[in-house]
């Protein structure tokens, strides 16, 4: 990553570097933000995520779009919201076995985690 990018991880409870990484991102309590530049971390935020009812899962999609988020890792997604993210210009990268945000953060930098797209998506979602 040799461009600035505002990656957004799901989170659980407070959020953070070092928090769980959250299995659903639109049930997420937060977002932790992750400010590189360089392929380097430049700062970290966090995000709290409202309640997943009023909408659905394009209601999180919008949440970062608004913040300027320009990509998120999960661990998985149905098919409309990654459609949302893709529509937003939002990357979506996947990977689903690394449960602390910090550590997902090195993959993406590492360029250790794939693109996500319809063959990873959730069903029922």
């Amino acid at each position: 990553m040799s461009e600035q990018v505002l990656l957004a991880v799901p989170s659980m409870g407070a959020g953070g570097i070092e928090c769980e990484r959250s299995g659903h991102f639109g049930h997420c309590d937060s977002f932790t933000l992750v400010q590189i530049d360089d392929n380097a971390v430049q700062g970290v935020s966090v995000l709290a995520n409202p309640p997943h009812v009023e909408g659905g899962c394009l209601a999180p999609v919008n949440l970062l779009a608004s913040h300027g988020v320009t990509a998120i890792i999960v661990a998985g997604m149905g098919a409309r919201p990654l459609a949302g993210f893709e529509n937003a210009g939002i990357a979506v990268y996947f990977e689903n076995e690394t449960p602390v945000v910090g550590d997902a953060v090195l993959k993406v930098l590492a360029g250790q985690c794939e693109v996500m797209d319809a063959r990873n998506a959730c069903g029922g979602h």
